[in-house]
């Protein structure tokens, strides 16, 4: 089960530089590459806004 951004996304770049796969990728908001993404959840750490979580 990958990561995903929400809506809650203020586009920081806290989480890109967290990502040590380099999943995330830069947009309006930022977006996970689920197929990249290895679980490890230091994107979802490094985000101040809890913008980042599971993705049932």
């Amino acid at each position: 089960m990958a990561y995903k951004i929400t809506d809650d996304c203020v586009a920081c770049g806290s989480c890109m530089d967290g990502c040590p796969v380099e999943a995330i990728s830069e947009g309006d908001i930022y977006v996970i590459d689920a197929d990249a993404c290895i679980e490890c959840g230091a994107c979802a750490d490094t985000c101040p806004n809890g913008a980042i979580v599971l993705d049932d």
